[in-house]
């Protein structure tokens, strides 16, 4: 893109020295003086300027080709000028220019030239200072390279120079290009406080980009020190800087879709980066988005457009001599031919190569390259190769880099341990990997941050699940399957310095007699503003004719809206983030990994920040009294049920878990299609087959435990992705009270909770319900005291308001279940969609709530095993219950299930002792179905409910 600015005739003419200084307060107005000046023919001198501040605009704005072109007719304008320091700066303008199109050689040459042309007699004052701007061109070139050493060599230099000479805005500059050298070799400390210094020089400059590349920066440090939010909210800061100034930045995009791969978010990362590649950028830039293009692909399972782009990017660097891209761009480039199949000898000798010179960039990530390494000799059965560079992983891993990167480490060592049958070693590693990614967990405030950051535990809880399993022991294998399920559900807790936890956390109740302070969302006035407009959008989005113009803008805003609400959400960290930070200063002469830190554990005793208690299943098995809980676990594809009550836990097995997600999906289809109406059969045909299928389900998922239920309540936990399970379809499961639970510490901490608010009752119909309002105003006629909201009344507002701390909720309305982003699943009230980001506004959820919506049941699975949706909002706030739909409801069948089941819970011994709403929505379908002389239709919305919570 090459850009041009017209003459203002009547804004002032610049002189000539104005020019340059005037690049980094207001770009496009540089553009247009440059041009102004070049139009009055001036001199050589003058016109080398001119050139040169407009080179310098383009470069900037990405144009490096026309910047080039500029350069080398300001070079030459200087040389006929006879002004060799004229031509020293035009030269390392040149020379950064060329480094920054892949020409490494050429560009470092042009910057040798530019300082062989500055006296170096003379080192004090104006001379030191020309000197001190040159070295900063030179390292930052040098960085671009990939060549730290020497460009550290070249920034310090630069820093005493400047510094001397008094040049308040080259030393800001030096500083800055050092911190960066800094922080590619791991130093983060000194990174900091390199660019805290230089923030505060260029606060006294004016240089509106430079302080936008400040800002930038600091999100650097944040992302390296696991910042993820803090990050996120700097770049945030940048890019509104660069969009005022009118700049595309492509690091700002690199970073960002870094910052959102780590964050376990590759579809955002990919938007991100296809939008980057699409600008006109230079090439070593052009090298970088591909490579970042290449890790989003792998990471999003796309392996064979990963080894592509991968080899591009290798290409590219080879070219531009960047050997530290290249060795990265090498190390992406074998994770993906493996990935897509690759016989894993011929990538051996290349993996090896690969982590070793990783190891001697001082590369964050070596610990993963030897990790890769030490895979592939296990997959080629050479296990004593796999142990060693298994054990080179963890050592490279015991640097201090991010929580969440330095359980890698562990992961290699619990690899390690399982290649040489060490059981004990193998989950004791994951246990310290653990820990270090609860740590990790603990900094991030959004939900929806905190359920894909588990990802980064995948792994290390498939080991810990399958040693469990070996050893024959159900209660390990239980232990261990609740130490990273459902982790995100649990609010982020402050530093261990602040609060530290309590032994007896597992039995604490979550919320049952306080209310919370709102956080995030909740406190920012902002995102209440977008939530409104939000909601304004879509009712007007609905009314608009489809194919119309209003409704393509329509359209476009609420797209607007929504990124703008989620990028809020992701920014948001949490109470303890600061303080966490503070206590993981790193200090460059400790040797790494040492102390407490090695272990995992602070040498007191305490519990490190972010770590949960440990799981108790004797204080679950006391609970459970007469019940029974089934914990389903995936082991290597298999589903294993341990069954939990009558003091003991057994382990049973079960089917295939592809096979059960299969039936699952048949059986949630058949509902939906009762629900319609759609079904060519007879209604009682389609329940018919729909019968058969959940026989086949029955004994997917619960296999030979079918035997052992007992004659109590039962309560599920299922993974992730068979969250969506009908259970009231199971044959075994059709007569009894089942509750859903996202784990068994959830239940145990819902069933502890007391009740709260049983007096106060609220009623909620949304608009265009039909057979549902009449439902609702006959409940409240039923009630007599309950606060009922309709007909205009049941805004998000005012909902909001009324079951902030009620006993019970009913919210009848039309529900939309959003898969491709769970947290904007919604209900339809009288002023728009009430989403799951105002759910979180609440202080204190209702203790019961009753959705008899579509799909309300549903959650979207994220991470290693976790959920998002309505529920997974309102758990974590206190809700001990939730009844909602896993399928497509018949509003006319619901209505007399629903009013079934508040006649059954009106009937409960006393507001004291309450009975479950697993119970009663049991009993409530059968005096449905009685009701209604066994209507299929009837029959088929009793089996779509479920029972959420405790």
């Amino acid at each position: 893109m090459t850009l041009s600015s017209p003459v203002n005739s009547k804004s002032r003419q610049r002189r000539p020295d104005e020019l340059i200084p005037l690049t980094g307060v207001s770009p496009r107005a540089a553009l247009a003086a440059a041009r102004a000046v070049l139009a009055g023919h001036p001199g050589p001198r003058d016109a080398s300027i001119a050139h040169q501040a407009a080179a310098i605009v383009l470069r900037d704005f990405g144009d490096v080709r026309a910047a080039i072109r500029e350069l080398q007719q300001a070079a030459r304008l200087a040389r006929l000028a006879a002004d060799p320091d004229r031509e020293a700066d035009v030269l390392t303008s040149l020379g950064t220019a060329l480094v920054m199109a892949g020409r490494t050689g050429a560009g470092l040459t042009a910057l040798d030239n530019a300082l062989a042309k500055v006296s170096t007699a003379r080192v004090g004052g104006a001379e030191g200072s020309e000197l001190g701007r040159i070295l900063v061109r030179r390292g930052g070139s040098l960085w671009i390279a990939g060549r730290y050493a020497e460009a550290r060599a070249d920034l310090r230099k630069a820093i005493a120079l400047t510094g001397q000479a008094g040049d308040t805005l080259w030393e800001a500059r030096a500083r800055t290009a050092a911190a960066l050298a800094d922080l590619a070799v791991g130093a983060v400390d000194r990174a900091d406080a390199g660019f805290q210094a230089a923030e505060r020089l260029f606060a006294g400059t004016g240089q509106q980009l430079e302080i936008a590349y400040a800002r930038h920066n600091r999100a650097l440090v944040a992302f390296a020190s696991g910042d993820l939010p803090g990050a996120l909210r700097h770049l945030d800061d940048a890019a509104g800087r660069y969009a005022r100034l009118g700049v595309f930045v492509p690091d700002a995009a690199l970073d960002r879709c870094a910052v959102l791969l780590a964050a376990g978010l590759p579809a955002d990362a990919l938007a991100g980066v296809e939008a980057a590649l699409s600008q006109r950028v230079t090439a070593t830039k052009k090298a970088e988005l591909m490579l970042a293009a290449a890790r989003i692909a792998l990471a999003a399972g796309h392996y064979h457009q990963s080894a592509e782009r991968a080899a591009v990017a290798r290409s590219m660097f080879t070219t531009q001599r960047r050997d530290w891209w290249r060795a990265h761009a090498t190390f992406v480039l074998l994770q993906a031919r493996l990935l897509a199949g690759r016989p894993p000898a011929r990538l051996l000798p290349e993996a090896r190569r690969t982590a070793a010179r990783l190891g001697q960039l001082r590369s964050d990530e070596t610990p993963d390259a030897w990790l890769l390494a030490g895979r592939i000799a296990l997959a080629l059965g050479q296990h004593a190769e796999a142990g060693r560079l298994f054990a080179c992983a963890a050592r490279a891993a015991r640097r201090r880099v991010p929580a969440f990167a330095r359980a890698a480490g562990w992961l290699a060592e619990a690899l390690r341990a399982e290649a040489a049958g060490d059981r004990r070693r193998l989950l004791a590693a994951c246990g310290r990997g653990f820990g270090l990614l609860e740590e990790h967990l603990g900094t991030l405030g959004a939900a929806e941050l905190r359920a894909h950051a588990t990802a980064h535990g995948a792994e290390l809880a498939e080991l810990a699940q399958r040693a469990a399993l070996r050893s024959g022991r159900p209660r390990r294998l239980l232990e261990w399957s609740e130490r990273w399920r459902a982790v995100a559900l649990q609010p982020p807790r402050p530093t261990a310095a602040l609060q530290p936890p309590r032994p007896t956390a597992a039995l604490q109740p979550l919320r049952p007699t306080a209310a919370r302070q709102p956080l995030g969302l909740a406190a920012d006035p902002g995102a209440r503003a977008e939530l409104a407009a939000l909601r304004d959008v879509t009712v007007r989005l609905e009314k608009a004719h489809p194919d119309g113009f209003p409704a393509t803008v329509l359209h476009r805003e609420r797209l607007r809206l929504e990124a703008a609400i989620r990028a809020r959400t992701l920014r948001a960290g949490t109470a303890g983030t600061g303080a966490r930070r503070a206590g993981t200063a790193r200090n460059d002469g400790e040797p790494a990994g040492t102390g407490a830190e090695r272990a995992g554990t602070a040498r007191t005793g305490a519990e490190p920040a972010g770590r949960a208690a440990a799981f108790d299943a004797g204080a679950l098995l006391a609970a459970l009294g007469p019940a029974r809980l089934l914990e389903l676990v995936v082991v290597d594809g298999d589903l294993h049920v341990l069954v939990c009550g009558d003091g003991r836990i057994r382990r049973l097995v079960a089917g295939g878990a592809v096979d059960a997600a299969r039936e699952v999906d048949f059986a949630r289809f058949g509902l939906n299609r009762i629900a319609r109406g759609h079904q060519a059969e007879s209604p009682e045909q389609a329940l018919a087959a729909l019968a058969a299928g959940s026989r086949r389900l029955d004994a997917l998922l619960l296999g030979a435990a079918r035997d052992q239920l007992g004659d109590g309540p039962v309560i599920v936990v299922p993974p992730g992705r068979l969250n969506a399970v009908p259970w009231a379809l199971l044959p075994s499961l059709t007569d009894r009270a089942v509750s859903v639970a996202p784990s068994a510490r959830t239940w145990l901490r819902a069933s502890t909770a007391g009740s709260f608010g049983k007096n106060k009752t609220v009623l909620v119909s949304g608009p265009g319900l039909g057979a549902a309002s009449t439902e609702v105003r006959t409940l409240a006629a039923e009630y007599g005291d309950a606060t009922v909201l309709g007909d205009g009344t049941a805004t998000t507002a005012r909902v909001l308001e009324a079951i902030d701390g009620a006993g019970l909720a009913h919210i009848a309305a039309h529900g939309v279940f959003r898969a491709d982003s769970p947290l904007f699943s919604s209900l339809r009230l009288d002023d728009g969609p009430m989403t799951v980001h105002d759910l979180e506004r609440l202080r204190r959820a209702p203790f019961r709530l009753i959705l008899p919506s579509c799909e309300s049941g549903l959650l979207a699975p994220a991470g290693a095993d976790e959920l998002l949706g309505l529920a997974s909002a309102l758990l974590p706030l206190g809700t001990a219950g939730i009844v909602a739909s896993v399928a497509q409801v018949n509003d006319h069948a619901a209505a007399p299930l629903m009013l079934a089941l508040h006649r059954r819970l009106r009937a409960e011994p006393s507001p004291a002792a309450p009975g479950t709403l697993a119970a009663a929505l049991r009993d409530a379908r059968a005096d449905a179905c009685q009701a209604a002389a066994g209507d299929p239709v009837v029959i088929a919305a009793g089996w779509s409910f479920i029972a959420l919570g405790a």
